[in-house]
C-alpha cells in the first residue's frame, strides 16, 4: 500500500456534505489536506543524508460523489427527492458548487483539478474506453487531479446505483490503479451492525469465503447519498477480482490508508488485470434486449470465447441499435454472456438461423459478419 504509484479514492455524500445538504467546506478541505500530501509526499534520501525528497510519480484520481446532495440546499430541497428530474437538476447545481469547491482546495496546494463525468455507456464502448483512459492519463501526466462522477444530469440506471462505489472499482481498473481506497462513513467492514455490541471489524478479505455469515446491511444511513456497506463490498469484489487491492475506511482515516497503516478492511487481490473495458461491459453496462441462442451457439460462445453468429440465435426480445449491450441467454432463459450488438433489433428477425455466407449472397456483404463480435462479448460467471 506504501509503494502504491497510482491511487483512486473514492469519497460519499455523506463524508462531504452537511446533514440537512450543501457542501461542507471543511469536510472538503480536510480530505483535500490528506490527498495533497500524499500526493507531495517526501522521504528520506538515503544517498544525501536526511534532505527530503519527492517519492515520484504519486498520483491519485478522486471518485467524488455529492452533486445530488450539494445541490438540495440552493434549489431549496429539504431531501433527496425521489424523481428522476429533480435528481437530475439537484446534480446540475450541485456538479459546479462541488467541483468549484475542489478546485478552491486544491489550488491551496498549486494542484490544478479536472472534471471528468462518466456514463457506463462511454466506457463499455470502446472508442469512448479509449477516450476515458486517455483523458484520465493525460490529466494524471500533467499533475493535475481527475474529480470523476457520474454524468448524474443525463444518467438513468446509473443515477440510482452504488453512490459511486461501483464506479470507483471500475476506475481504478480503467487507469490501472496500483490501488482503492473507499471512505465510509464507518470505519471497516463488520461483521454485523457496528452500533451493535460484540460485533467486530473485519480486518482481511482474502475471498468470498471470509464474507460468509456476515451481515452486510442494504443501505446508508446518512440520507443524502445512496450507498450503503453492501455496495461497497460489491466495489471491493468488482476490483479485486480484477487485480487492484482495496482498503475500505472511513474518512477520517483516509492519511493512514494512504500511508499503509493498519486501517479498515483490507480486500486481497482475487484475480488477474484483465481486458478492462469487458469489465464495464460485464458490471456496469445495463442490456437493452436479449438474444436466445441454441445449444451449440452457447457452447460456443461460453467454451470456446467465439463470435455469436446469426445461425445460433434462435429469438430476438427488445428494442435496441447497433451499438447496444444485450444479453445473450441459453434455451432456459439464463443469462450467459452480454455484449454489444452490431444490427438493430428490427433487422435480426430474418438473420435468424441462417449462415452469414447465405445473408451476404442475398442481402449483400455488409450481412457478412458477426452479431456480437468475440471482442465486444464478456463471458458472465454462473
Amino acid at each position: 500500500m506504501r509503494e502504491a504509484r497510482r491511487v483512486v479514492v473514492k469519497v460519499g455524500s455523506s463524508s462531504l456534505t452537511t446533514a440537512t445538504g450543501g457542501l461542507d467546506a471543511d469536510r472538503v478541505d480536510a480530505l483535500v489536506d490528506v490527498l495533497a500530501k500524499h500526493i507531495d509526499a517526501r522521504h528520506a534520501d538515503t544517498r544525501a543524508g536526511t534532505e527530503q525528497t519527492a517519492l515520484p510519480g504519486r498520483e491519485t484520481v478522486l471518485v467524488s460523489s455529492g452533486a445530488i446532495a450539494a445541490g438540495l440546499a440552493p434549489l431549496g430541497l429539504a431531501k433527496r427527492p425521489r424523481d428522476l428530474a429533480r435528481q437530475q437538476a439537484a446534480a446540475s447545481v450541485g456538479q459546479g458548487l462541488l467541483v468549484a469547491r475542489y478546485t478552491a482546495s486544491f489550488a491551496r496546494y498549486g494542484r490544478r483539478v479536472g472534471q471528468v463525468l462518466l456514463t457506463s455507456d462511454d466506457t463499455s464502448r470502446r472508442a469512448h474506453y479509449r477516450n476515458a483512459y486517455r483523458t484520465l492519463d493525460q490529466l494524471l501526466a500533467m499533475g493535475a487531479v481527475p474529480v470523476v462522477n457520474e454524468n448524474d444530469t443525463v444518467a438513468t440506471d446509473e443515477i440510482r446505483f452504488g453512490d459511486n462505489d461501483r464506479l470507483a472499482a471500475l476506475v481504478a481498473h480503467l487507469v490501472r490503479a496500483d490501488l482503492l481506497v473507499l471512505l465510509s462513513d464507518v470505519d471497516g467492514l463488520y461483521d454485523g451492525n457496528p452500533a451493535t455490541p460484540g460485533t467486530r471489524r473485519i480486518a482481511e478479505v482474502r475471498g468470498p469465503a471470509d464474507l460468509e455469515g456476515v451481515d452486510i446491511g442494504s443501505a446508508g444511513s446518512a440520507g443524502v447519498g445512496t450507498g450503503g456497506m453492501v455496495t461497497k463490498v460489491e466495489a471491493a469484489r468488482i476490483a479485486a477480482g480484477a487485480g487492484v487491492p482495496v482498503v475500505l475506511t472511513s474518512a477520517v482515516h483516509a492519511a493512514d490508508a494512504l500511508a499503509g497503516r493498519e486501517t479498515g478492511t483490507y480486500f486481497h487481490p482475487t484475480g488477474r488485470r484483465a481486458a478492462g473495458r469487458l469489465l464495464w461491459l460485464a458490471h456496469a453496462s445495463t442490456p437493452t434486449g436479449a438474444l436466445t441462442l441454441d445449444d451449440g451457439a452457447v457452447r460456443a460462445v461460453v467454451d470456446r470465447r467465439t463470435s455469436l453468429l446469426p445461425a445460433g440465435i434462435a429469438a430476438v426480445e427488445g428494442d435496441f441499435s447497433a451499438g447496444d449491450p444485450v444479453e445473450l441467454r441459453d434455451a432456459a432463459g439464463r443469462a450467459v454472456a452480454r455484449g454489444l450488438v452490431n444490427f438493430d433489433a428490427r433487422e435480426l428477425p430474418r438473420l435468424l438461423g441462417r449462415t452469414t455466407h447465405e445473408l451476404a449472397k442475398e442481402l449483400g456483404p455488409a450481412y457478412e459478419r458477426e452479431v456480437v463480435h468475440r471482442d465486444d462479448l464478456v463471458v458472465l460467471s454462473g
